[in-house]
């Protein structure tokens, strides 16, 4: 390309204008739901549409994942907060703590270098939506770390609540422990806990980026990670844009679920009031 070519293309880009004026015009797109246009991965096509395209298999497998995640981490520290020192605890323990300090990428490896020899899994490269043994891999890499999550903080809240007067009182009452455990010591360790599920679908889908570059899936992860290599800054911007709302939209709506489990706490409220 000449010099009148890259100053063409740079000024239809509006990268000629000043950059408060480029800073304006991009919140105007912004606002009215315009991401910008592929300049590299797909020339001149819709970020929106690309993302379209993508998005759904991130969020199927990323609710899956939290399905998962919930289905076994909260029955899981339940049962280790109950028997609290016995041998499912410390077994519990041990694999919440390999979890946390072994590094994602690391086991998200062993569970592919492993997975991959059973018997009728297919191989990473050959995932496909239609083939549901082909979800199975990436699902439970993208479950793990929040089943560990999960897991320890159930323990850690139920634990707490347990040595609390309300709970001495119902055991001097004669309330069973099973009552106990299931009634009030498990609905309010609960509370603080459903705070953290929205900010941890949004880390499952982060998660993503490397789970879906590792089994090949076509989402917004291994798609974030194409337009890093091919330097299309566009796409990389609008995606990353996304991450950035979802994170906030997450937080927001843990608080909302905050409220709507526990009466006593009040978003309208100052200072020290729940």
């Amino acid at each position: 390309m000449n010099d009148a070519q890259i100053q063409n293309g740079l000024r239809q880009l509006g990268l000629l204008d000043p950059l408060p004026v480029q800073l304006m015009n991009f919140y105007k797109q912004v606002l009215h739901g315009d991401l910008g246009v592929s300049n590299i991965y797909r020339m001149n096509v819709p970020i929106t549409q690309i993302v379209a395209e993508k998005a759904p298999v991130s969020m199927m497998m990323g609710g899956m994942a939290l399905c998962i995640s919930l289905l076994l981490g909260l029955p899981m520290g339940a049962a280790m907060a109950r028997g609290k020192g016995k041998w499912f605890d410390k077994i519990g323990t041990g694999f919440v703590v390999l979890v946390q300090a072994v590094p994602s990428a690391v086991y998200y490896l062993v569970i592919q270098l492993y997975g991959t020899q059973i018997p009728g899994f297919p191989l990473p490269m050959l995932f496909r939506m239609d083939n549901p043994l082909s979800w199975i891999l990436p699902t439970f890499s993208l479950a793990i770390g929040n089943i560990a999550y999960y897991a320890m903080w159930l323990r850690r809240f139920m634990v707490d609540e347990s040595n609390k007067d309300y709970v001495m009182l119902a055991r001097a009452k004669g309330v069973s422990s099973k009552k106990i455990m299931s009634g009030h010591v498990f609905r309010n360790a609960f509370v603080p806990l459903v705070q953290y599920l929205p900010t941890s679908f949004l880390i499952t889908l982060m998660g993503s980026i490397y789970v879906e570059s590792l089994y090949s899936v076509p989402g917004m992860g291994g798609l974030l990670v194409t337009v890093i290599k091919k330097h299309d800054n566009t796409m990389v911007q609008g995606i990353v844009l996304l991450y950035a709302c979802v994170g906030v939209m997450g937080l927001l709506l843990g608080d909302i679920l905050m409220v709507l489990l526990d009466p006593r706490i009040s978003l309208s409220k100052k200072g020290g009031d729940r």
